[in-house]
């Protein structure tokens, strides 16, 4: 039989393991650090939100790269802040603007892609439009964004907007008003044929 000691002594180191363990704190399981260029972003929508609210295009150039490039909702594309200039000038400030005013919300759909001073950033936006001829809508838009940051300040390179083309509400309107002026049309195509039709058998008795 083996002496007291030597059974003792492997339950002994197990007992002592235990305890080391138990007596360890736990480590906390933190998140990791979020990278300060989102916050920087962040503070870039902000700021480019705020310039399209107020309509204040000099304020919002100077958020574009130079090579900016812009697919804006309507299909038309602007090349560098001049083209954006020239793009907005016509639609919201010119004699024969179409847009009264507009107000958009973006929200993204998750943080930032980055790719060092680079970045693919994605997410929804719900606008508000007021057109000079008196339509007023929303629109929920689509919208895709490239950043890169030059000179220690993140800047717009690429932007693109769409919406469904298939259910918006400017193809609503415009299905109404067609609708509208079928109406019209067979209306009063009904009431002239209706008219010729009495004075042809008036004629005819």
């Amino acid at each position: 039989m083996k002496p007291l000691s030597r059974r003792i002594g492997p339950v002994f180191v197990v007992g002592l393991l235990f305890i080391a363990v138990a007596s360890c704190p736990a480590q906390e399981t933190k998140a990791p650090k979020e990278d300060p260029a989102h916050e920087e972003l962040r503070e870039l929508r902000k700021h480019l939100t705020d310039a399209i609210n107020r309509n204040d295009l000099d304020a919002l150039l100077q958020y574009l790269d130079d090579d900016v490039v812009v697919t804006w909702q309507n299909a038309e594309v602007s090349r560098k802040p001049a083209g954006v200039r020239a793009y907005y000038e016509r639609m919201m400030h010119g004699p024969n603007r179409i847009v009264e005013s507009i107000q958009i919300d973006p929200t993204v759909d998750e943080l930032t892609h980055l790719y060092g001073d680079s970045g693919i950033a994605f997410g929804s936006s719900h606008d508000h439009f007021k057109l000079t001829d008196g339509m007023d809508f929303e629109v929920d838009t689509r919208w895709s964004a490239a950043v890169v940051k030059k000179n220690g300040k993140w800047l717009i390179a690429s932007f693109h907007a769409s919406t469904n083309m298939f259910d918006n509400p400017i193809l609503r309107i415009a299905i109404r008003k067609v609708a509208v002026w079928t109406a019209l049309i067979a209306g009063v195509s009904g009431l002239l044929v209706g008219f010729l039709g009495g004075w042809v058998l008036k004629r005819k008795r």
